[in-house]
């Protein structure tokens, strides 16, 4: 059995106080909502949530870290497929592209 230290609302009692909710979430608070005393759901603010990194600062991170192999200029529309594309789409799909 799992035991919740923080005390979890219902989703009523969170209806019926969302704007103080969110009042409290946004103060730094952590609420919880669900049903039976078990959370479902976390109220936080955005602040608290990780921050996404700027997609200008991805572009690059593999720098210097990818060689090439000889040759892989020739590879054929169906190598490029089967290596990065066979998981989830067929090949058919793939040459709609």
């Amino acid at each position: 059995m799992t035991m919740y230290t923080e005390k979890t609302l219902s989703i009523h009692d969170a209806k019926t106080n969302f704007s103080k909710l969110i009042k409290r979430a946004e103060a730094g608070e952590t609420i919880y909502i669900g049903g039976y005393g078990k959370p479902s759901v976390a109220m936080v603010s955005c602040e608290s949530l990780p921050k996404k990194r700027p997609v200008a600062e991805a572009f690059g991170c593999m720098k210097g870290k990818i060689k090439y192999s000889e040759g892989w200029e020739n590879w054929k529309e169906e190598d490029i497929y089967e290596m990065f594309y066979s998981t989830f789409m067929t090949l058919d799909e793939y040459k709609k592209l």
